[in-house]
């Protein structure tokens, strides 16, 4: 098992995990309503240079030649640039250029926008590595802190973070629903 930075050509697995991880988020970030749109916004934002969903903001864990793991992460004072594409895409679309995106990152904090394991996979510790390695990156960056936002009712996920020294410092919305925004300082 690697985990390795992601490639262009990961798009295609990437959006699924990207779509089971972000579930109704991914339809706002999106602007469409089936999946199957969804899943083509989500490969090309992905396959994108640009933008927060974009392969150069991602690691990926590879099993069996895929990936099978994604953990998609960036500095919080990079958020409003990397929201640029897809605002852009909304705003034409729903033809509201007023249109804004709910606030997740924190500017002086590394951001885990998204963490998602493919179901065959979990159990394996796949979820942990990925996040370990988001940590090991926002040092390298030279963030004292990463952060990251679970859903309130994700009992298993928040028990998971408290264990790896993650605190939840406040609740945010996001797509209508209540987060806990958690947070951990690095050595």
């Amino acid at each position: 098992m690697t985990i390795r930075p992601a490639k262009r050509e990961d798009a295609h697995h990437a959006a699924r995990l990207l779509y089971d991880a972000l579930h109704d988020v991914a339809n706002q970030l999106t602007g469409e309503d089936s999946e199957e749109a969804v899943l083509a916004a989500l490969e090309a934002y992905f396959a994108a240079e640009d933008g927060r969903l974009s392969y150069k903001q991602t690691l990926v864990k590879e099993l069996d030649e895929r990936p099978v793991g994604l953990v998609v992460a960036y500095g919080g004072d990079q958020a409003a640039e990397l929201d640029r594409p897809i605002l852009a895409r909304l705003r034409s679309m729903k033809q509201n250029p007023d249109l804004q995106l709910d606030k997740e990152a924190d500017l002086d904090e590394y951001y885990i926008d998204t963490l998602s394991v493919s179901p065959e996979y979990g159990g394996r510790g796949i979820g942990t590595s990925l996040i370990r390695a988001a940590e090991e990156r926002a040092s390298a960056y030279g963030y004292a802190k990463i952060a990251m936002a679970v859903v309130t009712d994700n009992t298993k996920a928040h028990s998971l973070y408290l264990k790896l020294g993650y605190q939840t410092d406040k609740n945010i919305m996001i797509n209508g629903h209540v987060y806990y925004h958690m947070v951990k300082h690095l050595g």
